[in-house]
């Protein structure tokens, strides 16, 4: 029994940083290549913070998906997994769309309905486990930042 724990453990983690690692190798080439020569505003951060600031993200996302996924069968416990799917979707797209296809403005668009996502997950999270929606709150907070730089992005630019 301990093994399937550890397990299930290991998959909720690793999900997360894998399909974020994967974003993320997909468009690193851009960073250098064309989001350097992007106005910015006053408020972005340094490129050095995003790495480290992902991945403790991810790793509290598969924590809550951990939670979620060892909790007992049920609708409420069906509907987090789907909408945490849906959001892990949504998360992963954005870079390509961002980064990788240059598209700031409907980049902005799709970290809107990414946001939607993350509030519906931590309700959805909350019915089957009150720590793990709020294990969400720093990757909603986050990417209300987020979406905020990519709107100035898309503005400035």
């Amino acid at each position: 029994m301990k093994g399937i724990i550890f397990l299930k453990l290991f998959i909720s983690i690793s999900l997360p940083l894998i399909v974020g690692g994967l974003a993320g190798y997909a468009t690193s080439s851009n960073i250098s290549n064309w989001y350097i020569y992007l106005n910015k505003p006053w408020f972005n951060p340094p490129n050095y913070l995003f790495g480290p600031v992902w991945t403790a993200l991810y790793i509290l996302m598969g924590a809550s998906l951990f939670m979620i996924w060892k909790s007992p069968s049920g609708k409420f416990k069906t509907q987090a997994l789907i909408i945490f799917s849906i959001q892990l979707l949504l998360n992963f797209s954005w870079s390509f769309i961002f980064f990788y296809f240059h598209q700031t403005g409907w980049a902005l668009v799709e970290i809107l309905l990414l946001w939607i996502s993350i509030a519906s997950m931590i309700y959805a999270f909350y019915r089957v486990s009150r720590p793990s929606a709020y294990l969400q709150i720093p990757y909603i907070l986050w990417v209300s930042f987020a979406t905020a730089l990519n709107g100035a992005i898309w503005f400035l630019n």
